[in-house]
């Protein structure tokens, strides 16, 4: 049975909705982004005790078919932007062909569900990967840019900020000045 969970954007997403499972002795089959087989078909019970488990983790399980078509929406722009590095093709034929949908459909119906558009939702992700490797300080920021697909380090920073209010220098110093969990 294919479960479609709904939240899930990285690998710690993964191994948290593992643990969900794992906690109610669902064996699984598989676990990745936006969804996790198992074997069989839990009772009542156990799925209601999924969704609690999964709802206190920031999760969710899918149940219809728009919601499930915006949740693939989502991990096909988390494929365009991560997984293909020398993928330049326009988002919306990216979509169109992860999900066989017209991506006019699939617009109508993420706006309609999640309050912002596909392309919002796009930079702002975008946004939260330039982050991950900002704070890895592993990169330049012209590496990054390139990496991101962003056509210039100017082009990158202006969006930066108008998505998180700082500048990708000013968001790196106060990053510096935050305290880890174990100080608060």
């Amino acid at each position: 049975m294919e479960i479609l969970i709904k939240n899930m954007v990285c690998n710690h997403c993964v191994e948290a909705v593992k643990r969900v499972f794992d906690s109610l002795d669902l064996p699984t089959d598989d676990i990745s982004l936006g969804k996790a087989v198992i074997a069989g078909t839990p009772d009542k019970t156990t799925l209601h005790k999924l969704d609690q488990l999964l709802e206190e983790n920031g999760f969710s399980r899918i149940r219809d078919n728009e919601e499930a078509l915006v949740e693939k929406a989502k991990m096909a722009i988390l494929h365009h932007i991560r997984e293909e590095e020398d993928c330049r093709y326009n988002l919306s034929d990216c979509i169109d062909s992860h999900l066989g949908v017209n991506y006019d459909t699939v617009s109508r119906i993420f706006s309609a569900r999640e309050g912002r558009t596909i392309e919002k939702y796009h930079i702002a992700q975008k946004i939260e990967w330039v982050k991950e490797l900002l704070n890895y300080g592993e990169l330049t920021l012209s590496e990054i840019a390139y990496k991101t697909g962003y056509s210039s380090v100017a082009h990158l920073s202006r969006q930066f900020k108008s998505v998180t209010g700082l500048t990708p220098t000013e968001y790196m110093r106060s990053s510096r000045e935050r305290k880890s969990i174990s100080e608060v």
